[in-house]
This record gives structure tokens, C-alpha cells and sequence, in this order.
């Protein structure tokens, strides 16, 4: 009877660990196009809170980033000159989030980049284990509608998929006009 017992109940905690557990992607994208953006709050470098339920009605744009991060360097300028100077006074937020570093690393990190758009920190990489497998590299990029849902992912920086994406973008702003 107690082996029935326990028989029955792991199969209860195996059948609930696999329903909740998600699987990566070929990217290691634990979210795909279509879904709704995890919710998350975060403390950006000026101290104060970045809520993205609070974006509903604007596009956002998640950058996931750390200063380590070459290819994240590479990036960032086509990030700050070719989309947040151009977008930054439309119905557009662009939030670099920045994987497990402290305030001050990021903000030494962000005049070294010469980057004017909000980092947030992410402590213990929590923000990015709601995107992606802790796991996988750094750099991607997350474009959320104004309804909360994901509209592109880009993971790494090709000049060919930033421009796609910065269209995407565009065209989606524009949308809300």
C-alpha cells in the first residue's frame, strides 16, 4: 500500500514539475513570438522602478546586455543612434537589462558606451531566466507589442536582423499613430 502511495505521488510531482518546466529553444529563448511578455519590475541605474505591465499602449524593446559582453558592445551603438535617438519622445521604450552586475559596473559600463537609453539591473539574472535559459549567452533582444505581446526575438548582433528588427520596430510606433 505505501509503495502504491508513493508511486502515486511522484507521478503527481513528475506530471506538475513537467508542466511548469519550459524548454529553450535552438536559442536558447525560453519565449517565442506570439507570447505574452513575462511581467517583471527592475531597479534601473537612476534608482528608479521600470514596471513592464505599466508599458501597455507603447512598444517596448528589451535588450539584454553585461559589460563583459562583447557582442553586446558591438550592438549598442546601432541600438542607441539607429533606434532610441530616433524613437526615444514616440510610444517607444527601450530598457538595456543588464545580467547580474552591480550599480556601480553598469553605470561605469554605460558612459564607457556613451549610452543615454535606461539599463536595469537584473541581480541574479532573474529577469533573463524569464526570457532565456540561464544557460545561454547574453545578447538578445526582445520587441513587445503594445498589447504585452512578443513580436520579435534576435539573439547575437548580425547588421542584417538589427535592421529587420529596427523595421519591425518602426512600423510598430508608427501602428500606434
Amino acid at each position: 500500500m505505501t509503495n502504491r502511495f508513493l508511486t502515486i505521488l511522484f507521478l503527481i510531482f513528475s506530471f506538475s514539475y513537467s508542466t511548469d518546466a519550459q524548454e529553450a529553444d535552438e536559442n536558447g529563448f525560453l519565449v517565442q513570438v506570439g507570447n505574452i511578455a513575462p511581467l517583471f519590475t527592475a531597479e534601473l541605474t537612476d534608482g528608479t522602478v521600470f514596471d513592464l505591465e505599466n508599458q501597455r499602449g507603447k512598444i517596448v524593446m528589451l535588450q539584454f546586455t553585461a559589460s563583459w559582453c562583447s557582442v553586446c558592445r558591438k550592438e549598442m551603438p546601432y541600438i542607441e543612434d539607429d533606434i532610441w535617438q530616433k524613437l526615444k519622445e514616440d510610444n517607444f521604450i527601450l530598457i538595456g537589462v543588464d545580467r547580474d552586475e552591480a550599480l556601480e559596473v553598469v553605470l561605469s559600463y554605460q558612459q564607457k558606451m556613451e549610452i543615454t537609453y535606461p539599463l536595469a539591473l537584473d541581480p541574479n539574472a532573474e529577469i533573463f531566466g524569464r526570457y532565456a535559459d540561464l544557460k545561454a549567452g547574453v545578447t538578445r533582444n526582445v520587441i513587445i507589442d503594445e498589447n504585452g505581446e512578443i513580436i520579435y526575438l534576435s539573439r547575437l548582433f548580425k547588421l542584417d536582423e538589427f535592421y529587420e528588427m529596427r523595421d519591425i520596430i518602426f512600423k510598430a510606433v508608427e501602428k500606434l499613430h
